[in-house]
């Protein structure tokens, strides 16, 4: 196993029962913009502790096929990128306790998406995005659609509530589309409250007033991106889905203090990586 430097690695978790092409080709093509290399890893989990059932047979033969779909994933993604540096891990434990373990180390994770529904994701042995995206220390990629690259011009769509996590969130939008010579469309959802002291136009303002403080300057350090920012009224997940319909990727902070976090990945977090049809990328707080 070769050995490469902390921070320099995008961490891609391979499904070896299910074909992740689309994660595959997303972690390919990022690690060709970033000059970054790929550790590809399989999670082969324990044999079931019973003193009835001798679970050995199954546990070699997850084993085996672990093997065989990293191959197939190193051969796919040197095919596609040819330049990427390409290491593979096959380890014992849990899935999601492994993953997440090597995501502390790597500068990005990449996910593919069963589609799993929310009780799915809670009874399955083999659930991923729920737990690595609430514990990585890097910037999560989950993968469960293409982006939509037809688009033009080509724009990258991110959440701001004005907590610090959205704040990363928006300087790691910034820098992607720079890289990938897009456009950004900064978002801030307002949702009315039920009960207040104050009137709406003047929370609705406010709110305005919070998102063109949080873009302000960024067009300096970033020249050649075209950045634009609105406010929305309405729910923060499906506004954001729906902003994001025909982009390259929806980008949003977890962590933070504001609506896009709360319980573990918060239900704005949770709710897009059910709702949006292009890849969801969650960025902690720098």
């Amino acid at each position: 196993m070769s050995t490469i430097p902390e921070h320099r690695e995008i961490v891609v978790g391979v499904d070896p029962v299910r074909e992740g092409c689309l994660a595959l080709a997303w972690a390919a093509d990022e690690a060709h913009r970033r000059r970054l290399a790929l550790r590809l890893v399989v999670a082969v989990p324990p044999p079931h502790d019973t003193q009835h059932v001798d679970d050995t047979p199954r546990h070699q033969a997850r084993t085996q096929r672990g093997k065989d779909a990293l191959r197939a994933a190193t051969d796919w993604v040197r095919a596609r990128q040819p330049d990427v540096h390409v290491g593979s891990a096959l380890v014992d434990g849990v899935p999601a306790a492994v993953i997440a373990g090597r995501a502390q180390r790597a500068a990005m994770a990449v996910l593919g998406s069963r589609h799993l529904s929310r009780t799915e994701e809670f009874l399955s042995a083999g659930s991923l995005v729920v737990p690595v995206t609430a514990q990585a220390r890097c910037p999560v990629v989950v993968v469960g659609d293409a982006e939509h690259i037809t688009q033009d011009p080509a724009y990258l769509v991110v959440g701001v509530d004005g907590s610090e996590s959205s704040r990363s969130a928006l300087s790691f939008a910034l820098e992607e589309a720079d890289l990938r010579r897009c456009a950004v469309r900064a978002v801030a959802v307002w949702q009315p409250p039920v009960f207040t002291l104050h009137t709406g136009d003047t929370l609705f303002h406010a709110e305005r007033r919070l998102l063109s403080e949080t873009t302000a300057g960024w067009a300096e350090k970033y020249p050649g991106v075209r950045l634009t920012h609105e406010v929305l009224i309405g729910s923060p997940v499906e506004l954001l889905a729906d902003a994001a319909e025909h982009a390259l990727a929806v980008v949003v902070g977890r962590r933070g203090r504001g609506g896009y976090t709360g319980m573990r990945v918060g239900s704005v977090v949770h709710g897009l990586l059910h709702r949006a049809h292009c890849p969801v990328i969650t960025v902690p707080a720098g």
